[in-house]
């Protein structure tokens, strides 16, 4: 079955800098668009970037400019590079695969933006 697992959450200061990572097995990595939500406490959880399964990707206009997400096939992961961090950054990070017509997630990991 398709499995994520996020890592590389933490407390950071404003303007400092996190990578997450999302480990992916049970799917042809390959093939699939992946994608990074993140849900503040009290708000729904939202879309933030997504790379195409060729290497385009998008951004929420909230993080464009400051965060990137890339991926590897080979060791079948994907990045969220995050820069410039803010405290409206605070949020769990949650990866993201859609296949056919089913959404997976990972247990998300919490990222927490503080001086």
């Amino acid at each position: 079955q398709v499995q994520l697992v996020e890592s590389g959450g933490g407390l950071v200061q404003p303007g400092g800098s996190l990578r997450l990572s999302c480990a992916a097995s049970g799917l042809t990595f390959s093939l699939y668009a992946m994608n990074w939500y993140r849900q503040a406490p009290g708000k729904e959880r939202d879309l933030v970037a997504t790379i195409a399964r060729w290497g385009d990707t998008n951004y929420a206009d909230s993080v464009k400019g400051r965060f990137t997400i890339s991926r590897d096939n080979a060791k079948t992961t994907v990045y969220l590079q995050m820069n410039s961090l803010k405290p409206e950054d605070t949020a769990v990070y949650y990866c993201n695969v859609k296949i056919g017509g089913n959404s997976y997630w990972g247990q998300g990991t919490q990222v927490t933006v503080s001086s």
